[in-house]
């Protein structure tokens, strides 16, 4: 039967079929299991399969789908991930035969947006390209569809739940798209936050694997940065610190990006990040130990680029020091004038929140400057 592994509702197969080089493959995969921690999931297992060419109906061999799914069955997986986007036939043929939920790429990535979309337009983005991937997957079959939009991939942000029916479907489409309109007319400059709040906000940016929320966690705990009792946790990504001169930061870390994103996801993510325009400092977490970190880094900040974010001080910085020769280090931080840690050793971080601390050193002048009265004119 399903054993509930430590309150995990959903306990998750991996696949991926392959028709080039293995560890291409595996490094994919590395990222698919990130995504669906983020989503809540448990992993399991993950397997790679090597073929000339994916089989159009099964993806995976039909023999080797029949032996993985003894094998899950065993484990208690009760989903298959496929590192794939998959046709709606494929997903029908594959939950037909399995009898398990199936989910793909980016059903997961949009479960991952649905969580973290803040804004209001955030949320009908990322409802509507929830709309549109599942439109050509509503089938008649009630038990297929029960499974493809039970929990992921059928959460809607906020509180729609997707609705089963096509009609309803395009109905509900065509009403966000009136929502969308309303909101790009009526979005007046927002009057930031921070006035009202005092506290200034960083907010983490980089890719899915670079180590955002093990440092979320790190500059929470430590000693570096000591917490406030009662520790108030603003929303599951948000956290409030105090740096070591005594002054209150929020901390909040954004959704990850994402290798590949499928084209239709590109406006549901830029809306995810719209959080970023508050923010009064950036942190943007490196993984120096990826081979490919500079292409990352430059695709991270095109990206804040084209939300007119690049406005907003950022730090570079540096994670996975303990992955990567010291001789290399020093160099990394010079050319990319960025500061190197390892989110897992405490005193590094120290070097971090004293930069921290020094670059909002304008912070509360600049407060105190909005409020200065006028001087009277002499009478």
């Amino acid at each position: 039967g399903m054993k509930e592994v430590s309150g995990f509702r959903d306990l998750a197969g991996l696949v991926r079929v392959t028709t080039g080089p293995k560890i291409l493959a595996e490094d994919s995969l590395i990222e698919l299991k990130e995504l669906a921690k983020s989503c809540g999931i448990k992993v399991l297992d993950s397997m790679i399969q090597q073929r000339d060419q994916i089989d159009p109906k099964f993806v995976v061999g039909k023999n080797r789908l029949s032996d993985l799914v003894i094998r899950y069955l065993q484990l208690g997986v009760n989903m298959l991930i496929f590192d794939h986007n998959l046709t709606p036939a494929q997903v029908r043929s594959i939950t037909d035969f399995t009898e398990l939920k199936i989910i793909d790429r980016t059903q997961l990535i949009l479960d991952i947006f649905a969580q973290r979309a803040t804004s209001r337009e955030g949320k009908i983005q990322v409802e509507m390209a929830q709309l549109k991937y599942l439109l050509p997957r509503l089938i008649t079959k009630n038990t297929a569809m029960s499974r493809l939009t039970g929990g992921i991939g059928g959460r809607g942000p906020g509180e729609t739940k997707l609705e089963i029916n096509r009609r309803r479907a395009k109905e509900r489409m065509n009403h966000l798209k009136k929502d969308l309109v309303l909101i790009g007319r009526r979005r007046k400059l927002r009057r930031s936050k921070r006035e009202k709040r005092g506290i200034p906000t960083i907010s983490l940016i980089g890719y899915t694997n670079a180590g955002k929320s093990t440092m979320l966690n790190a500059l929470s705990d430590s000693d570096v940065a000591s917490r406030d009792q009662p520790f108030t946790t603003l929303d599951p990504t948000s956290r409030k610190i105090r740096l070591p001169g005594s002054r209150e930061v929020i901390i909040t870390d954004t959704v990850g990006f994402i290798r590949d994103l499928p084209p239709d996801l590109i406006n549901a993510f830029s809306a995810t990040l719209d959080e970023l325009k508050e923010a009064d400092l950036l942190l943007h977490v490196i993984d120096m130990s990826d081979p490919n970190f500079r292409n990352q880094i430059s695709a991270v900040e095109n990206i804040l680029a084209d939300l007119q974010l690049t406005g907003i001080p950022l730090i570079r910085v540096l994670n996975k020091e303990d992955k990567v020769d010291h001789k290399l280090i020093n160099n990394f931080c010079r050319t990319y004038q960025a500061i190197s840690i390892s989110a897992k050793v405490k005193r590094n971080l120290l070097k971090l929140t004293e930069r921290i601390e020094y670059r909002f050193i304008d912070f509360d002048a600049e407060r105190k400057s909005q409020y200065i009265p006028c001087p009277q004119a002499e009478v």
